[in-house]
């Protein structure tokens, strides 16, 4: 026995007095039997794998109000009608899938998935009654934005770096002139060049990844923000968090050689007389 699910005004007007739930009700000459009820919506707010008709039962001649039934249900006993779905919504018109869209995770991957989706319809629907729309030129377009994007963004963060570094290496200059006569006691007391670049290459490289830490901690509240508050989805891999102690080390490393050699090469007896 097929299954329907009738509306608050079907039940009001043919079950007025009976619990309908468990009962049959005929609809153009097939039984169906109740199995829910619903509030009054229209044909477009339902949604689901159910088909609706204007109820006409045999209590009574004609009803006003919605009858819900499983649209393959529908699709057998009433061959004379058809039946539309789109956007998830269904109206007695015609059983026709307008669109799919299919979301793939990158440009490289949308022809290999054409060709898939193909074949597979292909082998479905036994003939060519549909089309595979691929908007390759709004790809391009997008890929270049996010290139011209991708190429700001590195100049900016290429000059940020060039600056940094600069700064780090102005800093590192300062304490070697603070600390010259420091720098005297120690080659006086045995200490190579080799030694003295290492000590001023390690604080370099401590200042740096003290902040690329801060930078790394910022970089993950910020784009934490903008997903919680701007329902904008973020991701940040660990990679990136690889790659950022990388530069930070290879920014201390290559502005801090400067003040290292400098300190270095400094004449033990004059840094002694400073």
């Amino acid at each position: 026995l097929a299954v329907c699910v009738i509306d608050d005004q079907v039940a009001r007007k043919l079950f007025a007095f009976d619990d309908p739930l468990g009962l049959d009700l005929k609809i153009s000459g097939s039984y169906y039997q109740v199995v829910g009820i619903v509030s009054q919506v229209t044909p477009a707010e339902t949604t689901g794998a159910f088909g609706t008709k204007p109820a006409t039962a045999s209590k009574g001649g004609g009803v006003t109000g919605n009858v819900y039934i499983p649209l393959t249900t529908a699709k057998c006993r009433f061959p004379e009608l058809d039946f539309r779905i789109s956007g998830g919504k269904q109206s007695a018109e015609q059983v026709e899938l307008q669109k799919i869209t299919v979301k793939v995770g990158s440009a490289k991957q949308v022809l290999p998935i054409r060709d898939i989706l193909d074949a597979l319809l292909a082998h479905l629907h036994k003939k060519q009654d549909y089309n595979i729309v691929v908007p390759l030129e709004l790809l391009r377009q997008a890929a270049r934005t996010r290139r011209i994007f991708s190429i700001v963004l590195g100049s900016i963060a290429a000059i940020s770096l060039l600056v940094g570094g600069i700064g780090i290496m102005n800093i590192m200059l300062a304490t070697v002139s603070e600390r010259t006569r420091e720098i005297g006691i120690r080659r006086a007391l045995g200490a190579r060049k080799r030694d003295i670049i290492i000590q001023f290459l390690s604080e370099t490289l401590l200042l740096t990844w003290v902040g690329g830490v801060l930078g790394i901690i910022l970089g993950s509240l910020i784009p934490a923000l903008v997903t919680y508050f701007g329902h904008m989805p973020t991701i940040i891999t660990g990679s990136s968090l690889v790659l950022a102690f990388g530069i930070s080390a290879a920014v201390g490393i290559t502005f801090g050689l400067y003040p290292a050699y400098r300190a270095a090469n400094m004449d033990p007896i004059e840094s002694l007389r400073h």
